[in-house]
């Protein structure tokens, strides 16, 4: 099959001009400061609108408790 019409160059970028990668939007966490994803739980302290929703203290242990068992086998 043969392309009947053609693109131009002005075309081409007018259709790319869409296509740029944007940077994601960062907020401060009202708990502790850090740097944090918008409408996301917080990754350093767990709260999402003030109300703890992860336990990110037990997550890390868990953590390293599953690396230290890989380690020892």
């Amino acid at each position: 099959m043969v392309v009947r019409m053609r693109h131009t160059r002005s075309q081409r970028g007018n259709t790319r001009s869409h296509h740029a990668l944007v940077a994601p939007s960062l907020t401060l966490c009202k708990e502790c400061g850090s740097p944090k994803a918008a409408h996301a739980v917080c990754t350093v302290c767990g709260k999402y609108k003030g109300r703890q929703v992860l336990d990110v203290h037990a997550k890390i242990e868990k953590k390293a408790k599953k690396a230290k068992a890989r380690a020892t086998q």
